[in-house]
């Protein structure tokens, strides 16, 4: 049985990434379709303004949570946790940082030449920027969302 220090750690990871999973899954299903159909500067400006407003102090904290929490509660409840719970904790975990990994590595980078390319040429910029960034936030998103079911069947 898990002590009342880990399933509080794993109750917090798992509601830390159900919200970011359903942060990333609305910019899958509304955000970016929504945007899809502007034209090219009002598309570029507007993904310019996300991408400065998103890395604000919510979406930090649940941007670390969700591999700090599942980190927590996995190192917290070693020799608690049984044969379902301990291996879907670390899985998760394992699927936070590939998630982390493709935004650092992907997301960030097509942000930061998309804010760079400001007062040019927003159809080149866009061209350059959204195919790539929906495949690389759709790969992430998956991770999340697998990430926030398997601290469920951990729970």
């Amino acid at each position: 049985m898990m002590s009342a220090m880990t399933s509080l750690l794993l109750a917090l990871a798992t509601i830390v990434n159900g919200l970011y999973a359903g942060f990333m899954l609305a910019f899958l299903i509304a955000v970016m379709p929504g945007l899809a159909e502007l034209a090219d500067q009002q598309f570029a400006a507007a993904m310019r303004r996300f991408n400065e407003k998103v890395p604000g102090p919510a979406f930090l904290v649940l941007f670390l949570g969700v591999v700090a929490l599942p980190a927590a509660a996995f190192f917290t409840g070693l020799g608690e946790h049984d044969a379902v719970s301990g291996p879907a904790v670390l899985a998760a975990l394992v699927c936070a940082v590939i998630g982390h990994a493709i935004t650092v590595v992907g997301n960030i980078p097509l942000n930061n030449v998309l804010a760079a390319s400001e007062g040019g040429d927003d159809s080149a910029a866009r061209a350059a920027f959204e195919p790539r960034w929906n495949t690389l936030h759709q790969v992430r998103t998956a991770f999340s969302l697998v990430a926030c079911a398997l601290l469920v069947v951990a729970l």
